[in-house]
Order: C-alpha cells, then structure tokens, then sequence
C-alpha cells in the first residue's frame, strides 16, 4: 500500500528504524508520549511558546504541562529553565523545533540522560532538519510530525511518528489502530497483527493522504536545499543592509535547516522605538510577506485553559502550574517585541522575488523616524 511504502521510505530519509502514520500532528504527540511511558499524573515539560497541540497533547492523556522559558532568538526551549523546573514528578520533556531554528539538542538530551527523562521532540515545523548529521526526530526517544496544508509536507492532514525502539512502535501503532499489534515489528511493521492490549484508538491515516505524501516526500530534499539558499540570500543581504530587522542565528551545529518559516529578530531599540507592530505593518504596505509568531501557550486565545472543556480546572490545584498568572519573560519578549517569522513557500520563490523582499525592508527602514511619528498619534 502507498502508506506502507511512504513509513519505509519516510524512516529512511528520516534515518530511524521505524515510522508510522496517524490521522494528525497532536495524536501522534499523545500516542509517542503514551508509548515512551508517560502516565496520569506525570509531568511533562514543554516550551511556553509553541503551537497550543503540543501542551494539549500532555494534557490531553492526563499529564501535567510544565510551560517553561525559551531562548529569545531561536525560540527552542531554553536548557536552564528546562533543567531548573525538573521535578520528581517529572516524565518527559517535548522540545519544539520552532518555525526556523532547531533546539539545542546536545543540552536537551545531556539533561534528559542525567535526570532519566524520555525526549519526544515536536517536529511539525522541521521536516529534515538535521543537528550534527542527525535528523531532527531521531534524537529522542521518539519524534512526531505534522502534514498539515501548512507543512512543508503535508497531506492536508496527518501525522507521524518516528522512533528506533520496537516496543515503543509496537505501543504507538496498538495506540493507532484499534488496539491491534504487529507481533514482531523486526520481521513484518504492519502483518502478523495480534491484539495489543492496550487503550486502541481509531488515529488511522489513509491511502490517498499516503499519496500526497509520496509525491511531496519525493520532492522535499529539493526544496528544502533551495530554502536554505533563499534563506542564506535573505541573511547576508539583512546584515548587509543592517537596521533592526536580521535573521535568528543558526546554530553551526545545524547541518541541514528545514523551515516551516524562517526566524528573525527585531531590535526595538536599532529601530528607534518603533514597535515591532508599526514595523509589520509598514513592510506589509510594502508587500512583505513578514508576519509575528504564536501567542503564548498560556494566553493562546484559542485555549482557555480554565474554561469548564480543559481538564485544568479537574486537577489538583497544588500539582500544576498556575497558567494565569504565568509569565515566561523570553516568550514574552518573542511575542510582544523581538520575534518576526516568514512563511515558508515565500523561500521558493525566484531570486528576483527575494530581492524585492529585500528591498521592501530597506525602504522601512529609511523611514523610522516617519512611522515612530505616526505611532505617536
């Protein structure tokens, strides 16, 4: 079968011994995270700024979120507050790969070792990231993706999960397909099936999404090579220019960068107090495709996590964080003034194309002094 084929074929470009599919990004979270062994009650650590799923996930198997700070520039989890909010409760950490950066995975997996923790790592922005040769979701324990229409892979909908350990494949894919089991994933991944005793659910993907991801899979090495240059153009150029607008810094220990959106930093102050709003809003009046970041975790609009449909206000009062009063100054900074993303299909885009974003940036900043002005008012 075509989903068949793309888990082979996904797992070696991946570089993992297994992968299966799922019907979307956040049940493949809760499925790894199940599988990897964590239980109610468990403590799970998660960077306060990322796509709301990734602390809903946890929560949804009945773990608790420990939303902790981020570094302000790559947006990934940020190693000392990681280590810092370690409990004895304290299961599994989800570091995000974040719109264009990845996490800093040696720390993570360094910390992860020392305290006994699993790592699943969020990989719905990263497809084909790589840290030392290493693709992101082969680090951990396990890893977990997104083929969402917004991915650089995507079926529409859909998920996957990668991972080297056949018990924990053997959970993830009783987890996902009613409760049924490969018996020896090492001679067969999908036959010989017997009952899993487990929880089962129906996470199934299907065979036509298996064919949009064949095809994009088959076309991804490509394009995310010609991302990189587009995004190494729009870097040189940035810092060429100066002003208060330049990408994030990639890690030298990144061998390949995949980019759901490229990562950049504003300087408020190089910007002469100019809000990184006004700053949006005039390279849009310019046709730049620049845009913010998520909201955080804790004050997403989409979540709230104290109405009577979120199992927050069901747990014990003492055990969980208390997320209206939360303040994680990294993330705020991201989102209210340093963090400024571009999608990714703008890094498809021809040369030409990417000279006038380039220009467009140029021209706000010759105008500072106007827009501080006019923000005045």
């Amino acid at each position: 079968s075509n989903e068949r084929q793309f888990c082979k074929d996904y797992a070696k470009f991946i570089g993992t011994k297994y992968c299966l599919c799922l019907a979307n990004g956040t049940v493949t979270l809760q499925c790894a995270l199940q599988a990897v062994g964590v239980k109610p009650g468990d403590e799970v650590i998660v960077p306060g700024l990322t796509w709301v799923a990734t602390a809903q996930a946890a929560l949804d198997i009945g773990a608790n979120v420990v939303l902790v700070d981020i570094d302000r520039e790559t947006l990934g989890i940020d190693p000392a507050a990681l280590e810092k909010a370690i409990t004895r409760r304290t299961r599994a950490i989800i570091p995000v790969h974040l719109y264009g950066c990845m996490t800093d995975m040696d720390a993570v997996m360094r910390i992860a070792r020392k305290h006994k923790l699993k790592v699943v790592e969020d990989v719905a922005h990263q497809h084909g990231s790589q840290w030392r040769g290493k693709s992101a979701g082969a680090i951990g324990d396990a890893g977990s993706y997104s083929f969402q229409q917004s991915k650089v892979l995507t079926s529409g909908e859909g998920g996957a999960i990668t991972c080297n350990d056949p018990e924990v494949y053997k959970v993830c894919f009783a987890l996902k397909q009613v409760g049924w089991m490969p018996k020896d994933p090492k001679k067969s991944w999908f036959d010989n099936l017997g009952y899993g005793n487990h929880y089962g659910h129906n996470y199934r993907i299907t065979e036509m999404q298996a064919v949009l991801l064949r095809g994009g899979l088959s076309r991804l090495k490509a394009q995310t090579e010609q991302r990189e240059e587009a995004a190494a153009f729009i870097r040189e150029e940035l810092a060429r220019l100066g002003g208060p607008l330049q990408a994030a810094r990639r890690d030298p220990r990144i061998t390949r960068q995949a980019y759901y959106g490229m990562t950049f930093k504003y300087d408020k102050v190089a910007a002469g107090g100019v809000e990184k709003q006004a700053y949006l809003e005039a390279l849009h009046a310019e046709g730049a495709p620049f845009g913010g970041v998520y909201a955080p975790v804790y004050r997403n609009g989409l979540l709230n996590l104290y109405d009577s449909t979120s199992p927050v206000p069901f747990r014990d009062r003492k055990t969980i964080q208390n997320y209206r009063h939360l303040k994680l100054p990294n993330v705020e900074y991201a989102c209210r003034d340093g963090a400024v993303t571009m999608t990714h299909p703008v890094l498809l885009g021809s040369r030409a194309y990417l000279k006038q974003i380039v220009i467009a940036v140029a021209r706000v900043n010759a105008r500072l002094a106007e827009i501080k002005a006019g923000q005045r008012k």
